[in-house]
Parts: structure tokens; C-alpha cells; sequence
């Protein structure tokens, strides 16, 4: 929710307050669940989901609304990744897939700068588990059945193993295609294409490219380090080629 409270700092629910802990000692005060947008601050994991959000940890119906979603997310989806274990999701998703470790590098898109990150006092971490409540229990539900994926489709060691070559390979390909190495705020991305979308108080970092690359590779480069409005905008163009036109010709008899 710290990362929620940044990027979503200008809705109603989040505008008024100083800081995530003002919003969080006064939650029932400053959200209203009626007011546009204000879904996000509020069980956005269950709302992503597709059910309702709006519901505390001591309603009458709360366990029964969350053991539904549990249930219901299972039936739906054969495998939950977790963001906290992103390089352990992305081997597990290689056996779910049957692709190569190859298929699974890629490089951390919409990630914030260490200036936007706050830290989180225990005590404001259980105010967000309560708050959250429905979230948090489809978390724990998940992040259990995670690793039990773990052990049974790869192994403790064979995914310890994976991951530190995973991580050799994102390191060979961060050497190949980025000029730094790493993510750089979005005023230090040279190509204003590849800046990422900047919103709330968030500083969202993005790449520069090596500038000695052949086509061929700059393409692929380009691929991995695309923000994801860019990249949507892309595949769209790609998919509906003949309404991407007619937008691009109603923008240009606009302007």
C-alpha cells in the first residue's frame, strides 16, 4: 500500500492527507467508497480480481466473501505469481510454460527511484494488514500455495540454483543492452519514447540503451525496456492495424 499511497496520492481518499499513517488513522474519515477512484485505496488486490472491495476484517459476511475469492481465483488461474519473489515466480512460471530460462529474463519496468520509497514502521504494517484486510488473507492464501508449487514442481535447491542463473543472465543482458547498467530516473532517459508515464508523487525510472548496438539487437533491447503504455500503444498498432490508422488520422486532422 506504501507504493499505492505514492503513485495514487492525488485521489480523493489519499488527497488530504499528509502521509499513508494520517490516511490510515483516519481511513473510515477520508474514503468513501461511492467516489470515483477511490477503489484504489482499498483492497486493490480484491478489486483487480473483480470483486468487491469495499468490506472490513470485522464484517459478519468477511470470512464467508473472503473463502469465495479464494476459491474463486484458484478456479481461475492455474499458477499466482509473487512480486516479493519475482525471479523465484518467473522460474516457477518456466515449468508451468515449458520454456527456457532464456524466455524468462527480463528487466524491472515501472519501478520507483529510492527517493519515492518509504519504509514501513511494524506498526503501520498491521494498520495495513487491517485496513487491507481481504488482501491480505488472499496474500497469505497464495504465497503459501506458491511455495508448495515450488516443492513440488522444482525443489528448494533446483529453484536456488535457477534463480542465481537467472539472475547471471539478466546481468549479461543489462551488460549488453543498458548504457548504465541499470534504471535511471526519468530526466536521465535520453530517448523521450522509452520515458515512462510519470504519475502522483512517484518517480518512475527507466533505461537508456547502449549506444553502439546493431539493429538487430537495439530491436530486441528495445523490447525489454518499452514502458508499458509505450508497449500497449504497440501491440494495439499491431493488432488492430486499420483502427490504429484512422486514430492516427483523426490526431493529426485535430491538431
Amino acid at each position: 500500500m506504501e507504493s499505492i499511497f505514492s503513485y495514487y496520492k492525488s485521489i480523493p481518499a489519499f488527497r488530504k492527507t499528509f502521509s499513508l499513517e494520517d490516511f490510515l488513522d483516519n481511513s473510515w474519515r477520508n474514503y468513501n467508497a461511492s467516489v470515483a477512484n477511490n477503489h484504489y485505496a482499498h483492497n486493490i488486490l480484491a478489486f483487480d480480481f473483480g470483486f468487491k472491495n469495499n468490506i472490513a476484517a470485522g464484517a459478519g459476511d468477511f470470512e464467508e466473501r473472503t473463502t469465495v475469492a479464494i476459491k474463486t481465483i484458484e478456479q481461475d488461474f492455474n499458477l499466482i505469481l509473487i512480486s516479493e519473489y519475482f525471479d523465484e515466480s518467473m522460474v516457477l512460471l518456466k515449468y508451468s510454460l515449458c520454456w527456457s530460462l532464456e524466455d524468462m529474463v527480463s528487466f524491472r519496468l515501472n519501478s520507483r527511484s529510492e527517493q519515492t520509497r518509504h519504509s514501513l514502521s511494524p506498526n503501520t504494517a498491521e494498520k495495513i494488514k487491517k485496513w487491507n484486510a481481504l488482501d491480505w488473507r488472499i496474500y497469505l492464501h497464495f504465497n503459501t500455495t506458491f511455495w508448495h508449487k515450488v516443492d513440488s514442481l522444482v525443489g528448494r535447491q533446483k529453484m536456488e540454483r535457477e534463480v542465481a542463473q537467472l539472475r547471471k543472465l539478466q546481468v549479461k543482458l543489462a551488460n549488453t543492452c543498458l548504457k548504465d547498467r541499470c534504471a535511471v530516473d526519468p530526466s536521465l532517459v535520453k530517448d523521450a519514447r522509452l520515458k515512462p508515464f510519470q504519475y502522483g508523487t512517484a518517480v518512475i525510472q527507466g533505461y537508456n540503451l547502449n549506444p553502439n548496438l546493431n539493429i538487430q539487437t537495439k530491436t530486441k533491447c528495445q523490447r525489454f525496456i518499452l514502458p508499458e503504455l509505450q508497449y500497449t500503444h504497440r501491440l494495439y498498432t499491431k493488432q488492430f492495424p486499420k483502427e490504429a490508422a484512422k486514430h492516427k488520422q483523426a490526431t493529426k486532422t485535430v491538431k
